[in-house]
Order: structure tokens, then C-alpha cells, then sequence
């Protein structure tokens, strides 16, 4: 669970409020920690308040990254660890372009959010990147629909380091109390389906570790 507070009792990240709220969390995050399925509780940058062991399970085997590890902020993780494309299948147009459109929305809603401006600043310091944010992501919108950018029921591919797993797919849904959305957090569950189910489309190759991100929506640069 993230931020441990001892083994006995897993505790969320801090975040602003009365006791009450804290105490809330605690116990949310003992809820979310007996849940099967790998589950996270972001806030509006992204930010991870909560994973439980099942979600630290699913990305154990990614390497160290400064900025972008899955249980500090998930958003971060998606866009810019080169080790994403492992563990989220298909990972430009299941994963990054869905995430880069929340994220468009996001900072249209909060201009001036300092977490939110930095992720941008971040984005137009890669020139894949931008020229995906700026160019790619509209391209893509409008081929396949706005509806393509929600999180809750979409069915996305996932590679399992489990091999009881391997590559499967996950319904995500969105099971948000209103506690938590009062605090502007949602919860978000990968509720993995049985592999030895058929699958419905072809899996692509799965990307070699350490291999640095791009998205193929726009040309790669000259060497």
C-alpha cells in the first residue's frame, strides 16, 4: 500500500483536511486494499493518494524513473516512463492518447493549477510529445470519438508480471464515494479479465525495457 504508515496498518498520502478526513482514508485504504483487483485513488493532477497492493503487484517489475512512477502519479507514469509500454498493452492508443486527452481537459478546467502547468511544461519540453498533445491528439479525437477518452468501462490491454495473468485484458471502472469526490479523488478500479478468455483483437509486440516512449500519431525525428 503507499505510504505505509507500519505493517500492520496501511495509511493514504497526506492531504488537506480535518481528522475526520484523515481517518476516512485510513480506513478507505484499508477497504481498497482488500480488493483483488489492482485499484488507485488519484487526485485532480493525478497524483496517487492511494494504491493497494494488488496495483504495486501489476508494476512491480518497472524500473526507478525521478518523476514518473505508477504510485506517485499515475498521469506521469503513462506519458513518460519508459517502462509503461510493459505493462499497459498497447500503450499509445489504449493508454498515452486517452490520458493526454484527460489531461487536455483537465488543465482547460484548472488554467492555473501549479501540478497540472508542470505536467505541461514537461510535455512541450519533449518534441514527440508536444507535436502528440498539439497535433496527434486532435487527429485522433476526431477518428475515433470523444467517448474513447473516458476512463470508467473502457476495456484496455494489460501485460500481467503474473503469469497466472500474462496478457489479458481490464475493465477500468470508476467506483468513486462521495466522500472521495467531495475531495476531488476518484477511485479507479483495473478489473483484470480471465486470460483464457478469448481474446478479441490481436495483441501488438510488447515493447523492449528501457526503450524510450514515442507515440507513432506523428512522424519520429531525423536522427
Amino acid at each position: 500500500m503507499a505510504y505505509q504508515a507500519d505493517e500492520r496498518r496501511p495509511a493514504p498520502r497526506p492531504v488537506p483536511g480535518d481528522r475526520e478526513v484523515q481517518a476516512y482514508l485510513q480506513d478507505y485504504a484499508l477497504l481498497l486494499d482488500a480488493v483483488a483487483f489492482p485499484s488507485l485513488v488519484v487526485d485532480h493532477r493525478w497524483d496517487v493518494v492511494l494504491a493497494n497492493s494488488a496495483f504495486e503487484t501489476l508494476f512491480r517489475g518497472v524500473g526507478s524513473h525521478p518523476t514518473a512512477m505508477p504510485g506517485d502519479n499515475f498521469l506521469r507514469f503513462v506519458l513518460f516512463h519508459p517502462d509503461a509500454g510493459t505493462v499497459l498493452g498497447e500503450h499509445e492508443s489504449s493508454w498515452a492518447l486517452p490520458m493526454l486527452a484527460r489531461f487536455k481537459a483537465a488543465l482547460e478546467r484548472c488554467a492555473h493549477d501549479h501540478g497540472l502547468q508542470a505536467i505541461r511544461r514537461e510535455i512541450a519540453q519533449d518534441p514527440i510529445m508536444e507535436a502528440a498533445f498539439r497535433h496527434g491528439l486532435p487527429h485522433w479525437i476526431r477518428a475515433v470519438g470523444e467517448a474513447a477518452a473516458e476512463h470508467d468501462g473502457a476495456v484496455r490491454p494489460l501485460l500481467h508480471p503474473d503469469p497466472r495473468w500474462g496478457a489479458t485484458d481490464c475493465r477500468l471502472v470508476d467506483d468513486t464515494p462521495k466522500t472521495l469526490r467531495d475531495l476531488g479523488h476518484t477511485c479507479i478500479t483495473l478489473v483484470l479479465r480471465d486470460p483464457r478468455r478469448p481474446a478479441a483483437t490481436a495483441r501488438r509486440p510488447r515493447r523492449p525495457r528501457g526503450t524510450a516512449a514515442h507515440l507513432t500519431v506523428v512522424p519520429a525525428p531525423e536522427p
